[in-house]
Formats: C-alpha cells, structure tokens, sequence
C-alpha cells in the first residue's frame, strides 16, 4: 500500500488500494449530476447498514424519486440558499411569520416563540442566538448585547451551554435593527441555529499556552471552513454589506479543495449546496485532560496532541455524539463519540470536512428524529464510517494518541493567565444575567475596557485583568452576588439547566426556573444523610428529551415527561465521559427525595475511596438501587 502526503496547494493522492472505490464514488456523482452539484442529498437509512454501496449527492428531482424528503428538505430547496420566503415574511404586519419561514430563519440564529403561559391569543417574539467560537465575546460586543437586551428584549440575557448568547423577547419589526446592531459590533448570529454546523466549543480559559491558544486557533478556522458562503445572511439584515475578517489562506484552500469529490462545483455553497446538512452539527475542540467542552457529546471532538516540548503536532478525533432523543421511542437515542482517529494538524480542516461530507450524504432526511450523525454511526459502525469518511480525506487516518485521563474544569475564581495578566471566573446560575448581577457586570467590564468569554457550563469568564485590579473588581462583583467559587454551592457549580418555559415550544416542564429549589433540596438530602458540604453530583434539568443541557452526561439528570414530572437518568461521571441511562420515568417533582435520599444514604454507606455519586450507581445496578429505595426506612442520623 502506498500512501503520498497533501502537496501545498492542498492536493493529495490516494492509497492505490482505495483508489477504485474512489473511482467508483466519482463515477456514482457524475451519473447522478454531471459536475455541477447543486442538489439535495440521497441518504442512505440507517436500517441499510449491511450496504457497503457509497451514495451520491444527486438533483433535488432525482432524490424526491429516489427516497421520501421531510417538509424542511423541502423548503431548504425552494429556499434560493435560505432566503424566500423568510424575506417576504419580515415585511408583513403579522408579528410572527410563516412555517417556512420560521425554518428559515433558524439558520440567520433566530427562534419564533410565544409566550406560553400567556392566555387569550399568542405573543411572539423571536430569540437570538450569537455565534462565538471558543465563547470569545469582544467588549465591544457585549455592551452591546448588554444594550439590545434592555431596548429590545426582556431585559436578561442568556449565556448558554454552547459558549454563546440567547437574546429572548425581541420583536419581529425589531429584528433587523437587533440582528443589524450584532453585526456590525463584532458579532454574528449566523449558524448559531438550523442544519449545519453551530457554534464551535472550545475551552473559554485565556491561558498563554501553545496548546490552548492552538485549541482557540483551530476552532475560530473550524467555524470559518464551514461558515455559509452565498451571502443570504448579510443580504438579509445588513443589504448584502459584509462584515467579515480576512480568512486565514488555510481556511480558504480548506473548503475550496476538490480532490477527493467534496465540493459542490460552482455552487454559492461549495460544502453545503441548496440542502445544507440534514440536522444539526456540533464541534468541540480542547486539549488533554480539559473536558470543560463535554467533548463527547459533539458530532465531532478534537483533542490537541502536543508534543514533549508543548507544541501541537495534531489531533485525535471522536465522533458521533448527541443528546437528543424522543420519550417511548427507543430508536432514538442519547450517544456519546468514539474514537476516529489521528490526523496531523496541517490536515485537520480537510479531516473535518471530510466527516462533515459524509454526513452530508448519507445522513437522513426522510426523518428528522433519525437525521443526526450519530444515528449513522450507530447504523454503519466506526469501520465502515471510516472507510467511507478515509475517501472524502484521502488518506487513511493514524492510530488515536495515548491520553491521560479527562477533568471537568470549571475555571472559576481568579487564575494567571500566564502572560503577567489574570481571569476571573464567574459562576452565572443557568447563565441567566439580568438585575444587579447585569448591571454590575457591563459596569466592571465598561470600566476596565475588558474582554470576556462564555464557558460551556454557562458561566463567563473576564479576561486580561491587571493585578492592581484584582481587589476593586472582587469587591464590586461580589456586591452584587458574584461571588468567588469558595462562597458558591459545589451543586450550582456544576449544574445546568435549559430555559424551558414560558418560551420554549418544547418544553413539558419547567427547568430553569425549578432548578434553583431542586438544588437546595439536593443540598437539605445531604445534610440529612450526613454528606459534607464539600461533596456534590453533577445535575442536570431539562425541560424536554432533547437534553440542550446534556442530562445525558450528569450523575443525575432530570429530563421533563410530564407536567411537573421527570425521566431520572443516572450513572454518568464528574468528568462527563460516562453517559447516564434511564432509572425511573413520570418521578413528580414532590417525590424527588423519595428517591434520591435512600440513594444518597446508600452512597455514602457503600461507596469505594473516592466512588462518585454516578460510579457508584453504575456499580450497584439499577435493580439493586430500586431495592434500597423500596426498603429504605429513614437515614439514622435524624
């Protein structure tokens, strides 16, 4: 087998053993299409998983024929690149606008919602979401969001668990002032939502190190590669004026590289034609032992590989994570990454949009429960991914790089950042800002002209702070309750918690607004049971199944099924790299203690040395847990 390495124009041959599957995939693209690629995607179903055959982007006409589309294939199609009707829309009176629309309008970074809990007709509003790669907001870019969310919102603004911003309650005739405004201060909302790649994780901590500085680089050229080209997002809200950074040479040769059959030819979208993606993707990048990014619960994970002097030599690769999932359907799932492979890091680009290629094309789009990546995986098997993803590279990947153990690392309280200034870590409970919290936070940023980032525990980070500022900013922030980890429940330090009502559609019960007492009866159990202070568990609540929090990761996840009701997952890890499995479903939420005391007595009674909450759970087994919640007579120490 002969293997030959990319020249610098981006080219590269291919192993001579693979070279006929390649022909035969090149040969499949050109009966569908000629060389003009513009069209949808002929998905291969997961339940085809004994099919070695490699399927080809075809016309929009010949895929219809060839499998069932779902309604947003479709206005994806009709869409002129994400565009009609959505334009139309904005200019109506109606304060909402139209299901395509709505669809739409997903990938510009917006949500059409209503108030929930309001009667007598519906008030929509939209909410938007930023786009911050590595969760660097700009000063420049958070006074203004501060701004936006006092004139045109509900007053709060929302970092979330993606290391961005959500913007709730603005109002259609306001979008494109709202939408005008982050543009033109360094931000952006384009991709924070819809069927391509969202916003890029990686860790929020400022250090002045190679591999997380390299880790920072690779996820702003990451997010750049697979960035919309064709222009429907500034013609949208800016009249087609561009604000954007010159992208680095790489970024560009990156996507515009057609070796290995990737691109759509002349399209205005070489990587994601007319149909874009068939659900959502996610992309994390970190270095070893920080999984402040919850790595394995992306479409995608990169993990810098340095070598012995600290300098990145490359990166291992995971794929097929995801959370979302569907209540009394099985097919669906809560899956986390495996390992892909290795790739130099003058390769990763091309790596990344080789997995994204095959998503692409044999992702589903017949049904969108089965639409992400993770479902191919499940269905193909890691072999056969990446055989398949190996052509769209060229090259074979390496063996995956030995790894010390992964750390969940909060980054709050005050650390050096290495070039002679400091962050300070702020932990944000659910990431909501708003009150006093708010207004001192735009008063110590404005003042000390500083940058902050957005950290995937939904917590921010204030970065390049002079030593002689450390005392003035501590004493203001804790003032108004920003309090320094060592005066912060370990349970809120690691908990999260997704909006759910009033204004997501989703939602089946509260999250964000329960949590606050959730935790505190949490807290009341283990000073029953006699657990110290110091102790915690990892808990997560969500609203709905689709685990915008991640329950799926925590030792103790809370996923809404029912009006004031819970499915309780458990047995995930503090360092999230053990997913949960379902306990019990419809626990109310006045019954939580009956089943979390006898489980937090029998943790403490029976645990090995330094046995978490969710090691221990897993150890035990879900049918003797049920046994010491069924005998459970009351803890001795009241």
């Amino acid at each position: 087998m002969t293997t030959s390495f990319r020249s610098p124009a981006g080219a590269a041959s291919v192993f001579s053993s693979d070279q006929k599957i390649l022909n035969a995939l090149r040969s499949s693209r050109s009966v569908f299409l000629g060389r003009n690629v513009r069209g949808g995607v002929h998905s291969l179903p997961p339940s085809s998983s004994s099919s070695s055959s490699i399927q080809a982007v075809s016309t929009p006409e010949a895929a219809a024929k060839a499998t069932k589309r779902s309604k947003v294939e479709i206005i994806k199609e009709k869409s002129n690149f994400i565009r009609y009707p959505l334009n139309e829309e904005l200019l109506t009176e109606a304060p909402n606008v139209n299901e395509s629309a709505v669809q739409l309008i997903k990938f510009h970074g917006s949500y059409q919602q209503y108030n929930r809990e309001e009667r007598g007709g519906r008030s929509y509003s939209f909410m938007l979401r930023t786009k911050n790669p590595s969760g660097k907001v700009p000063n420049q870019l958070y006074l203004t969001m501060d701004d936006l969310a006092d004139e045109f919102g509900i007053g709060t603004l929302r970092l979330t668990t993606r290391q961005t911003f959500q913007l709730h309650g603005v109002l259609k005739h306001n979008l494109k002032t709202v939408m005008s405004s982050i543009i033109r201060n360094m931000g952006s909302t384009l991709g924070a939502c819809g069927d391509l790649n969202r916003n890029v994780l990686a860790p929020a901590a400022p250090y002045a190190r190679k591999d997380y500085l390299f880790a920072q680089e690779t996820a702003d050229n990451v997010a750049a590669l697979l960035s919309p080209q064709s222009g429907f997002y500034y013609d949208m809200w800016v009249d087609g004026e561009r604000f954007m950074t010159a992208e680095p040479p790489e970024v560009v040769q990156a996507r515009n590289d057609n070796s290995h059959g990737t691109n759509f030819v002349d399209s205005p979208e070489p990587i994601y034609g007319t149909q874009f993606l068939p659900r959502k993707f996610k992309i994390a990048v970190t270095v070893p032992t920080d999984n402040s990014v919850d790595l394995l619960t992306n479409d995608i994970g990169l993990v810098v590989v340095s070598d012995d002097n600290g300098e990145p030599q490359g990166f291992n690769i995971y794929v097929g994570g995801g959370m979302g999932r569907t209540h009394r359907m099985e097919s669906t799932f809560a899956r986390i990454a495996e390992p892909l492979g290795y790739v130099p890091k003058e390769d990763i680009l091309y790596a990344v949009k080789a997995i994204v290629v095959t998503q692409r094309e044999h992702g589903r789009r017949d049904d969108r429960k089965y639409s992400r990546m993770k479902y191919l995986l499940s269905s193909w098997g890691i072999e056969k991914f990446r055989d398949v993803v190996e052509q769209y590279y060229g090259k074979k990947f390496e063996a995956s790089r030995d790894l010390p153990e992964w750390e969940f690392k909060s980054y709050l309280g005050w650390h050096e950042q290495g070039d002679g200034a400091w962050f300070c870590g702020l932990h944000v409970d659910s990431g909501r800002v708003g009150g006093n919290m708010k207004k001192t936070l735009r008063e110590v940023i404005e003042k000390y002209k500083l940058d902050v980032r957005i950290t995937p525990n939904q917590n921010i980070v204030l970065c390049d702070i002079k030593s002689e500022w450390k005392r003035p900013i501590t004493t203001v922030l804790a003032q108004a309750g920003l309090l320094q980890p060592e005066f912060v429940d370990p349970l809120n330090q690691t908990a999260m918690a997704c909006p759910a009502f009033p204004l997501c559609p989703l939602a089946i019960t509260e999250a964000e607004r329960g949590i606050p007492s959730i935790l505190k009866r949490v807290r009341a159990m283990f000073e029953k049971v006699g657990l110290d202070y110091d102790e915690s568990v990892v808990v997560r609540v969500t609203g709905c199944p689709n685990g915008c929090a991640r329950p799926y990761m925590a030792e103790v996840g809370l996923v809404g099924d029912g009006p004031n009701s819970y499915q309780v997952w458990l047995g995930g890890t503090p360092n999230q790299t053990q997913i949960a499995r379902a306990f019990m479903d419809k626990v109310k939420i006045h019954d939580l203690e009956k089943v979390f005391e006898p489980l937090f007595y029998n943790w403490k009674l029976g645990r090995q040395a330094k046995e978490s909450f969710g090691e221990f759970t897993t150890r035990m087994g879900f049918e003797k847990l049920k046994e010491l919640i069924d005998s459970y007579e009351g803890s001795p120490n009241n």
